[in-house]
């Protein structure tokens, strides 16, 4: 293959360097540096200024430590300073880059010029800028920056788990550090929710807590000293995952026997940070563990078994480890972009079940069943045939369009979903912006009906249209503003509601059918002819219809069983004893004002803010989404 068709893949972590060269044919090479698959990040820094990588470094510092800088990654504004002489720092970080770069054109054959660079995904742009002058240095194209969540997501992805588009997963980067991150699966691409990280809870704190554990209070006090006991304890630790116990060689003194014992000891408080660092982070991107579809470990500490146990016991969540979880964000990164399995070609919003394609049909005929029956019930009256006017039931006319537009507002996600399929691109929208494509379609749409009645019904009675607008938009102008707020935070929200949007649009179904048959007969008891031996059966049907009708607001205000029971007793009585022409009207609107109520808390509830379900034991503390955070790799 030639060397232009690959792809370098960079993992630049705080202790080591992985590379991929992945091939158009599917294929990848992990390069190997002095024999093993990846690059210790550590340098050493010459007397003569030369900055050197891998073995070379090893052994040169073992006999001048303090030339050995551990992990070179940090912005290039941060001076370092070697046995008293300042250095550059990006020439210093952009040696194992340059290194990386050397041996992916010899296995490659040539330059390789599409190349991927993993990073943080709390690092901001001042970070990342520096990062492209880093890979610049070192001989690098202008590379394509990769966040690790995103890459071991799409890793995750080509490697056949199955998350569906608006589904959200959790990625626990232990490496050096650790970095959690909340993710959802988006119709492009994975992107990012919220992210946290803590310096403190990954690989190196607990290689120094081993260390301490085996050197006791009389360990080595001088930084290289230390330096070299925190590499041996490093290995050790990596071998107690297959061996019980291992010797662990110390500098100027015996070795020392640790186990695996000794290791579980010194990681615990540490796996236990990570755990609530989880926690955090799902609250952080405003969601609940429920919400979360799967938590996945990666980094060179993630095989370490404690760190499911402490996770599962914080969060109820049992993780999965990733294979191979020190190389999945370079995979990952090294096939963003080419199969893109992150990525969703054509993103449908779901189809509504039949059950809800059922609640979208009900307020729509029972709005129609309602003009109708107000249109054909109302009478005319004139005086000398000079002055003209009309009884009309304005509560069953302003119920008329509350349907109308509630029959609208459930169909915004098919309307959101047809809009974007004629859109020229498509693609380019998000679900949620289709949803809010659709509400307002939808708004505009149910104004439009309401209008209609109005404009239809002064025609028919040869009436000005003016009051009869007022009755048909003024009581629906509260919900279709909670709606259009609705429309808004669809637009630039990150999350899909519990059931999905159509399920959140639907109206209340039994609140729709029990409110549209108590209007029905009222306007029944109101206008049906009163035969003496029927006038005891009108007058009851007027007073269940005015019962049904304080039901239905209830139903539309409150949804616990028991908070229903005790509203509708005193309403439903109180609208049966108003029930007159008079008091009609008031009836109608008041379940206007019922209906925004219900839409204005399913948006303060469902979307704005969601009830968060924390943990036992005391609530984590809430950090802000994007908060800046230190690299876990």
């Amino acid at each position: 293959m030639r060397a232009g068709e690959a792809r370098l893949s960079i993992d630049c972590g705080t202790a080591t360097t992985a590379a991929v060269l992945a091939w158009p044919d599917g294929s990848s090479t992990s390069l190997s540096f002095d024999g093993v698959p990846y690059l210790p990040s550590a340098v050493y820094v010459s007397p003569g200024g030369e900055v050197w990588t891998g073995q070379q470094a090893r052994q040169a510092a073992a006999g001048q430590p303090n030339r050995l800088i551990p992990s070179p990654r940090r912005p290039a504004d941060d001076g370092l300073i070697v046995e008293g002489t300042a250095v550059d720092a990006l020439e210093v970080t952009a040696a194992p880059l340059r290194r990386v770069a050397v041996e992916a054109e010899r296995v490659a054959g040539g330059p390789v010029r599409d190349v991927r660079v993993v990073v943080p995904a709390g690092w901001g742009p001042r970070r990342r800028t520096w990062l492209r002058q880093v890979a610049h240095r070192a001989g690098l194209p202008q590379p394509r920056l990769v966040e690790a969540p995103v890459a071991v997501a799409g890793h995750l992805l080509a490697t056949g788990v199955q998350r569906p588009a608006g589904s959200f997963i959790v990625v626990c980067d232990v490496g050096a550090g650790a970095e959690v991150t909340v993710l959802r699966r988006g119709p492009s691409g994975f992107e990012v929710l919220a992210t946290l990280g803590d310096a403190a809870a990954g690989g190196t704190a607990i290689d120094e807590a081993l260390a301490a554990a085996l050197t006791g209070p009389d360990g080595p006090g001088d930084g290289a000293a230390w330096s070299t006991t925190v590499e041996s304890v490093r290995a050790a630790k990596e071998a107690l995952a297959a061996h019980p116990a291992v010797t662990v060689p110390l500098p100027d003194r015996p070795p020392v026997v640790a186990s695996s014992g000794m290791l579980e000891q010194a990681a615990g408080p540490v796996l236990r940070r990570v755990a609530q660092l989880t926690q955090e982070t799902v609250t952080a991107a405003e969601l609940t563990v429920a919400d979360i579809a799967g938590v996945y470990c990666v980094g060179g500490s993630a095989h370490l078994p404690q760190l499911a146990q402490a996770i599962a016991a914080g969060t109820g969540i049992t993780p999965v480890v990733v294979p191979d979880p020190a190389s999945a964000a370079v995979l990952g990164a090294a096939d963003a972009g080419a199969t893109d399995h992150g990525a969703v070609d054509r993103v449908e919003v779901e189809v509504p079940p039949v059950r809800r394609a059922v609640a979208v049909a009900i307020p729509g005929f029972a709005s129609l069943a309602l003009i109708w029956q107000c249109l054909m019930t109302a009478e005319q009256h004139s005086t000398l045939n000079v002055y003209f006017w009309v009884d009309l039931n304005w509560g069953e006319f302003t119920m008329a369009a509350v349907m109308a537009l509630l029959a609208c507002l459930a169909a915004g996600t098919v309307l959101g979903s047809l809009i974007a399929a004629r859109s020229p691109t498509p693609g380019t929208r998000t679900e949620g912006g289709r949803v809010s494509i659709g509400i307002l379609a939808a708004v505009s749409l149910g104004t439009a009906i309401a209008g209609l009645y109005a404009v239809v019904a002064s025609q028919y009675f040869g009436q000005p249209v003016g009051r009869f607008l007022s009755w048909a938009l003024w009581p629906i102008t509260p919900t279709a503003v909670a709606a259009v707020g609705m429309a808004v935070v669809a637009a630039r929200q990150w999350r899909v509601p519990h059931g999905g949007w159509s399920a959140l649009l639907a109206a209340p179904t039994g609140s729709v059918v029990t409110a549209t048959l108590g209007m029905g007969l009222v306007q029944y008891s109101l206008t049906a002819e009163r035969w003496p031996d029927m006038l005891l059966w009108i007058d009851v049907a007027g007073r269940v219809g005015g019962l049904l009708l304080g039901v239905g607001v209830v139903m539309a205000l409150v949804a616990p069983l028991m908070f229903r029971l005790i509203l509708a007793a005193p309403l439903a009585v109180i609208t049966a004893a108003i029930v007159s022409d008079q008091a009609t009207g008031i009836i109608g609107v008041t379940y206007a004002v019922a209906v925004a109520v219900w839409w204005a808390a399913r948006l303060w509830t469902r979307i704005i803010r969601p009830a968060p379900l924390a943990p036992a034991g005391q609530p984590p503390s809430v950090l802000p989404v994007g908060t800046p955070t230190a690299g876990g790799r």
